[in-house]
């Protein structure tokens, strides 16, 4: 069983079910005790402002916060650099424990040894 699991959500409000089926398994996976690593991009890097994922909403399902927080809580959320420079994020505007990195660090944590690679 791979000890790391690394979560790419390329989904936002544009794709609600996709988004939230990435944040649910990296809240359930990081409450579970494995080390989670949930990477921001495309559209679900607006969630990485503060207040944003409040204004997410799906029938049937976890609130946003309530699950960003459970990943905090237990992983890393991650935005990635040209997703923020393109929506004009910078570090002093994200959520407290949210970092920005690059596709290098994506990669490498992907690639290590005993990691798990999930896109949604």
């Amino acid at each position: 069983m791979a000890k790391n699991l690394v979560i790419k959500v390329t989904a936002g409000s544009d794709a609600p079910e996709r988004c939230s089926q990435a944040f649910t398994v990296a809240a359930v996976a990081a409450a579970s005790g494995v080390e989670v690593s949930l990477w921001l991009t495309g559209e679900s890097a607006w969630f990485a402002l503060p207040g944003r994922a409040a204004e997410f909403e799906l029938p049937h399902a976890a609130p946003l916060p309530d699950l960003i927080d459970g990943v905090l809580a237990g992983g890393r959320i991650t935005l990635c650099t040209q997703c923020a420079a393109r929506r004009g994020i910078e570090e002093k505007d994200v959520l407290e424990g949210v970092r920005i990195a690059g596709a290098q660090v994506f990669v490498s944590e992907a690639m290590a040894d005993g990691a798990q690679a999930l896109v949604y």
